[in-house]
């Protein structure tokens, strides 16, 4: 399939400790659906394209920003989200591609 490497037991081991904070996997849940989960928030750009501000992740989960971009660095690093910068902000939004990897992955060993 695609050039990209399938997930190997380490990808998988990084994936399921970064899904296993409950903060975490509720902004993956979140990203999922950006337009219906930060609507009460003006975007600084198109959320589908780009994703969602790290402030608005911030405002909406009621957390610390230093608490805030550790998650989004973890998540990032098991290689759930992409980051696009937009001037001085950092957006994120769900690496589809990789999360079907993690999907098939997944059912192959389950």
């Amino acid at each position: 399939m695609g050039g990209a490497p399938e997930l190997d037991s380490g990808d998988l081991i990084e994936v399921f400790k970064a899904l296993g904070n409950p903060a975490r996997l509720q902004i993956m849940q979140w990203l999922k659906d950006p337009d219906a989960h930060f609507g009460a928030y003006e975007p600084i750009a198109d959320r589908n394209t780009v994703g969602v501000c790290v402030t608005h992740i911030q405002a909406k989960a009621g957390l610390a920003q230093s608490t805030v971009s550790s998650y989004m660095s973890t998540l990032e690093r098991a290689g759930l989200v992409l980051p696009t910068r937009v001037g001085k902000w950092t957006h994120y939004r769900r690496d589809e591609r990789r999360l079907a990897q993690l999907a098939r992955a997944v059912a192959a060993i389950i």
